[in-house]
C-alpha cells in the first residue's frame, strides 16, 4: 500500500510541474536566466554544501539577478547592490512576507514570532515593544550597565587563563556566554547560565537550531512529500525545539511566581503585562499572547545571541591572521583608553579604526550569509524580468560584500577602506547602503540592529584592548582555518581556539567587580 501510495504522489507532483510549466510557457512570461533543474526537485540538487558559495558562481554565469527552481517553487537570487535595492527599497512592500517553512513552523509556534511572523498588526507591535523597550537609545542606555557587567566578567575569566592554564580556550564558546547572559539580564532580569556547561549545551542546541533552519528542505518545496520528512528535518527540529520550549517555559513560570510589583523591570515582565490585558476594540489582531512571547523570545535568544559572538570570532580571527592590523588597533585603544581600564561603551565612537575592523568582518564573514527568504506578494517586473507571485526571494549579502565593481580587492581583510580616504568611507551598514547589508534592509531590516552592532563593537574592543593572542602549539597566524560552516549564520569550521596574554596594567584587571 505505501509504494503504491508513494507512486501515486510522485505522478501527480510530475503531472502537477508539467501542468505549471507549460501554464507559465503559454503565457510567454520572461523569467529571470537562470540554469537548468532536475525534474520535480529543480536546482535543489545543485546547491551543495555552501549555497552561498554556489549562488555567488551561479551569478558569475547568469548575472546579478537569476532565476531557479526548487521543486515547484520559483526562487530568485539577488546578488549585487542595485538588484537588491530593487527589492527591498523599490519593491519594498511586495516582498514584506516570508515564504512558508515548516522548520520556522515548529520554531516559531507558527509563525507566531517577529523573525517569520506575517507582516501585520501583530507583527507591528511585537517590532515596536522590542524597538522601544530593547533597542530604542534610551533603552541602550539604561542597559549599558548590564553589558558592561558581564563583559567585565568575561575579561576576568580570560585574564586567569580561562580557568584551564595552559589549556587553550574557545572564543566562540566564552563570548557566547558573555553574549548571552547580557541579553538574558535585559529580557528576563537575570543571567541563564552560571556554569559553563549549561552555556555550552544552549550554544550548542542554538547551533542546532540555525543549522537545520538553514537547510533547504526538500519536503517545502516539492507537495505531497512532507509526510515522509525524506530528510528528517521535521523531526530533528520538532526535538529541538521542544527543548526550547522547556527552557522557556521555566522562564515563564518562574517569572509569573514573582510579585506582581515586579512586574516590567525587565522585558518578560513588560511581555507578560501585556498578556493579561484585554485588546482595545478593534484591536484584536494585534493583541500579545503568551505564544507571541514564547515565540519573540526564542527569536532574541537565537538571533541575539549566535550572530554576534561568531561575528566576534570571525573578528579576532582576521586580527590574528593580521598582526599587524591588531597593533594597529591596539595602538588606537591605548590612546584613547590607556593601559589602566577597560574599554567603556563610551570609548566606541572614538575608536575608528575598531569600527572600520568590525564593519569589514562583516562584509566579508555577514552573520547572515543568505538573507532570510522573502516572498512575493504580487507578481511584478524587476530590471525588465517578471517576477511571479509568491516566488521566493533570496539576497546573497555573502556575494554582495565581495563584488569587485564595489570592492577594491573584495577578498582581502582591509578594514582602511571604511577609514577617512578609503575607497568606501561612506558606505554605512544600517540598510541605507545596499553595498553592506549584513543585517539586511527595508521592512525586514533585523529588529537588533543597533543592539548587535553595539555590542560586537564593545566585545571585539575589550579582546582586543585587555589581552594578545597566541594560538595553540607554536601554530602559525597564517595558517588559521578560516573554513566556512553554512547555517543560517556563518559559522566557523573549526572554533576558534586560542590563549588570551593579558596586556593591560594590573589595576585594569583588579579593578573587575566580583
Amino acid at each position: 500500500m505505501a509504494p503504491l501510495l508513494f507512486f501515486t504522489l510522485l505522478l501527480s507532483s510530475i503531472l502537477c510541474y508539467l501542468f505549471f510549466s507549460s501554464k507559465k510557457r503559454s503565457r510567454g512570461l520572461r523569467l529571470p536566466p537562470g540554469p537548468k533543474g532536475w525534474p520535480i526537485l529543480g536546482n535543489l540538487p545543485q546547491l551543495g554544501p555552501k549555497p552561498h558559495h554556489t549562488l555567488h558562481a551561479l551569478s558569475k554565469a547568469h548575472g546579478p539577478l537569476f532565476h531557479l527552481r526548487f521543486g515547484f517553487v520559483d526562487v530568485v537570487v539577488a546578488s549585487s547592490a542595485a538588484v537588491a535595492a530593487q527589492f527591498l527599497k523599490v519593491h519594498d512592500a511586495n516582498f514584506s512576507n516570508r515564504p512558508p517553512n515548516s522548520s520556522a513552523e515548529h520554531t516559531t509556534y507558527n509563525y507566531q514570532d517577529l523573525v517569520f511572523g506575517p507582516y501585520g498588526p501583530r507583527w507591528r507591535a511585537l517590532r515596536k515593544l522590542c524597538a522601544l523597550h530593547l533597542f530604542s537609545t534610551k533603552a541602550l542606555e539604561d542597559l549599558r550597565p548590564i553589558r558592561a557587567h558581564e563583559v567585565n566578567l568575561m575579561v576576568r575569566f580570560l585574564a586567569k587563563g580561562g580557568g584551564g592554564g595552559p589549556t587553550p580556550i574557545n572564543l566562540g564558546e566564552t563570548v557566547n556566554m558573555c553574549v548571552t547572559n547580557a541579553l538574558a539580564r535585559a529580557l528576563v532580569g537575570r543571567p541563564v547560565f552560571e556554569e559553563r556547561a549549561e552555556a555550552r549545551e544552549f550554544k550548542e542546541m542554538v547551533a542546532e537550531l540555525l543549522r537545520l533552519g538553514g537547510v533547504f528542505n526538500i519536503a517545502d518545496f516539492v507537495p505531497g512529500i512532507r509526510w515522509m520528512d525524506p530528510q528528517g528535518v521535521e523531526r530533528k527540529i520538532k526535538r529541538v525545539h521542544r527543548r526550547y520550549d522547556e527552557f522557556l517555559n521555566r522562564l515563564i513560570t518562574e517569572r509569573r511566581r514573582e510579585e506582581e510589583a515586579t512586574r516590567g523591570r525587565d522585558f518578560l515582565g513588560v511581555l507578560l503585562s501585556l498578556t493579561d490585558q484585554e485588546p482595545a476594540e478593534g484591536q484584536e489582531e494585534g493583541r500579545i499572547t503568551e505564544t507571541n512571547v514564547k515565540a519573540l523570545l526564542l527569536n532574541l535568544f537565537t538571533a541575539g545571541t549566535d550572530t554576534s559572538s561568531t561575528t566576534i570570532e570571525w573578528a579576532v580571527a582576521e586580527l590574528i591572521r593580521h598582526p599587524e592590523i591588531l597593533k594597529q588597533a591596539q595602538l588606537e585603544l591605548d590612546s584613547v583608553v590607556g593601559p589602566a581600564r577597560l574599554v567603556s561603551e563610551s570609548d566606541l565612537p572614538n575608536l575608528p579604526t575598531l569600527q572600520a575592523i568590525v564593519k569589514e568582518t562583516l562584509r566579508l564573514h555577514p552573520s547572515t550569509p543568505l538573507s532570510l527568504p522573502q516572498m512575493a506578494a504580487e507578481g511584478c517586473e524587476i530590471n525588465g524580468y517578471y517576477i511571479p507571485k509568491k516566488a521566493t526571494l533570496l539576497v546573497n549579502i555573502w556575494a554582495i560584500g565581495r563584488d569587485p565593481s564595489v570592492w577594491p580587492d573584495p577578498l582581502k581583510f582591509s578594514p582602511a577602506r571604511f577609514l577617512p580616504g578609503g575607497s568606501n568611507e561612506n558606505v554605512d551598514l544600517k540598510g541605507s547602503d545596499f553595498e553592506l547589508i549584513p543585517f539586511g534592509a527595508g521592512r525586514r531590516i533585523c529588529v537588533g540592529l543597533s543592539l548587535g552592532l553595539r555590542m560586537v563593537q564593545f566585545v571585539t574592543a575589550t579582546l582586543v584592548h585587555a589581552f594578545d593572542w597566541t594560538l595553540p602549539d607554536g601554530q602559525p597566524p597564517e595558517k588559521l582555518d578560516m573554513e566556512e560552516a553554512y547555517r543560517l549564520a556563518l559559522h566557523r569550521t573549526v572554533p576558534l581556539s586560542v590563549h588570551p596574554v593579558p596586556r593591560l596594567l594590573p589595576e585594569a584587571y583588579e579593578s573587575i567587580e566580583k
